[in-house]
């Protein structure tokens, strides 16, 4: 008389619904997946626990983008706009008459950089350039890791001062520099040429002769930049541990043997990326010639950059300088990629 029918077992409350046991799994018969989810599921916190409003998100970005308008908008007038614009201008004859009116220039596709290759001026300053790279990015490079392993083992008092004297020249204006390098080259009054009259020898025209001219200024260039290559090398030097020099020395390497097997190993990123910035920097030589020589004597010590800017700026034949513009570009980045990869293949 008391027994109670299964349809009445809801109606006793959730509560016992709640607390009765599982139902036993029961062969054929499909089970019912849980829809319950845990507290706070689909919904993103931050760390306080309180979700991220979007208007907080939108005023941090609109607060980043404002804080990089004046670099973006300083890239894009004096960097991005310029690059672009003398592309264009290497496709055409932009020249003075289109100063007032750009868009009158006429468009002559590749004419420009199929005529390079026949003007005798930019073939001699190419091959300037390139003798001024082969000879001075070696000089450069090795007198800047000698000085650097010098001043790291082997000169302990006054170091700081060694340091600052080798990168004083590079923090000098050129300008500066070319009037100490004229006095030093002057083959009437210069410091070589009274040197020579005290051993009774005459000094030569260093900067007048078309033998001599370009090495000088090579020599200035490796005087000047090996500073920086000198930095950079001692700071890699400073970073190999002292465990594996001693580990060396343990073995029965001598001096030689522990720079060849063990510094020069360790030192190649160091050295790729020094040669890498030595290289640009060459390929890209300018004032060395322009103030010392200004490309003479008989175009002995002309370049690409500095016969661009004779056509760009003294001719005004702008979309033929563009053109070498962008043909030394695609040198440098070749060169680039070429020593990349033959240094990458050594450190693997």
């Amino acid at each position: 008389m008391s027994s109670v029918t299964s349809a009445e077992q809801p109606a006793s409350g959730g509560r016992a619904a709640a607390d009765a046991p599982a139902e036993p799994d029961v062969p054929g018969k499909a089970a019912v997946p849980s829809i319950r989810e845990p507290a706070g599921a689909g919904t993103r916190t931050t760390s306080g626990g309180t979700p991220p409003r979007p208007d907080r998100l939108s005023r941090h970005n609109l607060a980043g983008w404002l804080y990089s308008t004046p670099f973006l908008a300083f890239f894009v007038t004096f960097m991005a706009f310029p690059i672009l614009a003398t592309l264009v201008m290497s496709f055409t004859d932009f020249g003075l008459r289109n100063v007032t009116n750009p868009f009158d220039a006429d468009f002559i596709g590749l004419e420009n950089y199929s005529k390079l290759f026949g003007d005798e001026h930019f073939l001699r300053a190419l091959f300037n350039t390139g003798y001024f790279v082969v000879l001075g990015v070696p000089f450069t490079i090795g007198s800047g890791l000698l000085a650097a392993v010098l001043l790291n083992s082997g000169i302990e008092r006054f170091r700081t001062f060694f340091r600052v004297g080798f990168y004083a020249p590079v923090v000098t204006a050129i300008v500066a520099v070319a009037v100490v390098w004229r006095f030093v080259l002057d083959p009437g009054e210069g410091l070589i040429a009274g040197l020579a009259r005290e051993v009774g020898l005459t000094a030569p025209d260093f900067l007048g002769s078309e033998l001599l001219a370009m090495p000088s200024l090579i020599a200035m260039a490796v005087w000047r930049n090996m500073g920086t290559a000198m930095v950079l090398f001692l700071a890699g030097l400073q970073a190999i541990p002292t465990e594996v020099r001693e580990a060396a020395k343990l073995d029965g390497a001598g001096a030689f043997q522990e720079f060849r097997r063990v510094t020069v190993p360790l030192l190649r990123p160091t050295m790729l990326y020094v040669s890498v910035m030595t290289t640009i920097g060459f390929l890209n030589v300018f004032e060395e010639p322009f103030v010392m020589t200004d490309g003479g004597p008989s175009d002995s010590t002309l370049t690409v950059s500095l016969l661009m800017y004779r056509e760009g700026f003294d001719f005004f034949h702008m979309g033929y300088a563009s053109s070498m513009a962008y043909t030394l570009f695609v040198i440098i980045l070749a060169v680039t990629l070429l020593q990349l990869r033959l240094l990458k293949d050594k450190t693997k």
